[in-house]
């Protein structure tokens, strides 16, 4: 009886024998595959341990990348900056200029249109006004020679009254008293009685008036040497 030993038969077939223990070539490949998987596996685990000990260059490279980019633009930019900033600024200050030009002009035209305005419309109030006074002052002529008469009593004299004083809220001013200087420019003579150069109002005979600085009307005179009036001059000639 044959005892199995779990040997086979025939120990020296080749088909029985190991392929990596009896094949050399088949032995030198796989150690070539071991060398590269092993040299693949320590190619990673470095690159794991580079990561794993900086975990944020890649980031920082990238970043500091960027910043040099940015600088190269901004050097750029600098460069072209200081002409097209000074022709602005040469721009805006010669429109700045012209618009201050304009506004004093046209300040300056406006403060003499007002002044011109104002003086014409105080001209024509004026006007105005020594028009109505200068129909009135024949009322104050008959007025006057009422008072002169002693006739200007009562009633008549306080509407007397208050005509002037009306009037006179007006910037109405009589003028013409005796012994004035003569003023050819504000009296009419109706007679020259004096001897020298030196001449006054001998007589009145109508007052003058004038509104503000406007003349409304002449005063009528006579003209006399001082000391003396046109009454005396008058009676001595009578006398002669």
């Amino acid at each position: 009886m044959t005892q199995d030993s779990g040997m086979p038969q025939n120990p020296g077939d080749p088909e029985n024998t190991d392929p990596e223990a009896t094949s050399a070539d088949r032995a030198e490949a796989a150690a070539e595959k071991a060398e590269e998987a092993q040299a693949a596996n320590d190619a990673q685990a470095d690159a794991s341990e580079e990561a794993k000990l900086d975990p944020t260059l890649d980031a920082d490279l990238e970043d500091a990348l960027a910043d040099v980019n940015a600088d190269e633009v901004e050097a750029e930019e600098e460069g072209d900056e200081p002409t097209s900033t000074g022709a602005a600024t040469n721009d805006v200050e010669a429109q700045l200029a012209e618009r201050t030009e304009d506004l004093q002009r046209l300040n300056a035209e406006y403060t003499n249109y007002r002044r011109r305005t104002e003086r014409d419309r105080q001209s024509v109030i004026e006007t105005a006004k020594a028009k109505v006074i200068s129909d009135l002052l024949p009322v104050l002529d008959d007025l006057d020679l009422a008072k002169q008469h002693g006739d200007l009593e009562g009633p008549l004299k306080a509407v007397a009254d208050k005509l002037r004083k009306g009037l006179e809220q007006h910037n109405l001013t009589a003028f013409g008293e005796e012994g004035e200087p003569f003023d050819p420019e504000m009296h009419e003579a109706v007679q020259d009685l004096s001897s020298g150069d030196e001449q006054v109002l001998g007589t009145v005979l109508r007052q003058g008036y004038r509104v503000g600085e406007r003349l409304v009307r002449n005063a009528l005179v006579i003209i006399a040497d001082p000391g003396e009036d046109s009454g005396s001059s008058e009676g001595t000639e009578q006398a002669d």
